[in-house]
């Protein structure tokens, strides 16, 4: 171990007045002399956080009086009605169009359901949250209330979901024969796979436009929905509904079955909009 050099040494004589020996303790020079430079930086570390600490409870004190005045707007707010419905009868037409809007939703949900497809929650609408200066918290109901008029509409005749609920055999467009490999065909539909018997449901409202054999569809049935769209359940085993009849999402039109030109049985399901198919894949979910 290197030697200190004595003038590189100094000693610190600790005095302890219970007792009448002293202790010395040695300590290297240039710490006594960086000793002021210590203590300055421990005093800095020390402001610093007390600083910091009083910083703090002045934010903490600004913010709870900020909550403090919002708590109290609010609760003001809430004790408020409208001015447009401080009108007689305001209030309780708003209501109304309130009740009607979220039977609506429902039926939309309903809808979708029936189809196969998931449904989404109906919160209340309760609370307009008029964005619009010009426009009373009833006419915006109104505008609401009729603009889900169109929607129910929309969603009601277009044919959207699954007419039964299984995995695909044959899709869209040009594919092999079944009959014959060495042949292609052009397929206007897709097929699900099925049992004889399993049931077939219609995909949108509608009416019955054709119910019986049809060639190479066999036993088929036709619905026509608004929006020119129509849809076509080929194969079946069994018709259940007749010419002429209205049906709504999820009646059963009739059942799986292999009649026609068909090598098994499976449901044949095409969407036509005016008059030409359409892949009707595009159809099955909200997402497409």
């Amino acid at each position: 171990m290197k030697k200190l050099d004595p003038k590189d040494v100094s000693t610190v004589i600790i005095l302890n007045k219970s007792d009448a020996a002293t202790k010395t303790l040695q300590v290297k020079t240039k710490h006594i002399h960086r000793l002021k430079f210590y203590a300055l930086g421990l005093f800095s570390v020390l402001a610093l956080l007390v600083l910091t600490i009083v910083v703090q409870r002045q934010n903490n004190t600004r913010h709870e009086l900020e909550r403090q005045q919002l708590l109290s707007q609010i609760k003001s707010l809430k004790g408020q009605i409208p001015e447009s419905l401080r009108r007689a009868g305001e209030e309780h037409q708003a209501q109304s169009y309130i009740q009607a809007i979220e039977g609506k939703l429902k039926k939309i949900n309903d809808y979708l359901k029936k189809r196969g497809l998931k449904g989404f929650s109906t919160p209340s609408v309760g609370g307009a949250g008029n964005a619009d200066a010009d426009l009373s918290d009833k006419e915006v109901y109104m505008a609401y209330d009729s603009y889900l008029n169109s929607v129910v509409t929309a969603v009601a005749f277009t044919p959207m979901g699954y007419p039964r609920i299984s995995s695909l055999t044959s899709r869209f467009g040009y594919r092999s024969d079944p009959f014959s490999s060495a042949k292609a065909e052009y397929h206007p539909g897709i097929d699900f796979k099925g049992n004889y018997g399993d049931a077939v449901k219609c995909t949108a409202n509608g009416q019955i436009v054709s119910a019986g054999w049809s060639g190479g569809y066999g036993n088929c049935v036709r619905v026509k929905h608004n929006n020119g769209f129509e849809t076509v359940y080929g194969h079946l085993s069994r018709i259940t509904v007749k010419v002429g009849q209205k049906v709504h999402v999820g009646d059963k039109v009739g059942q799986v079955g292999s009649t026609g030109r068909s090598t098994g049985a499976h449901l044949h399901y095409e969407v036509r909009q005016n008059g030409r198919p359409v892949n009707p894949t595009k159809f099955l979910t909200l997402n497409n």
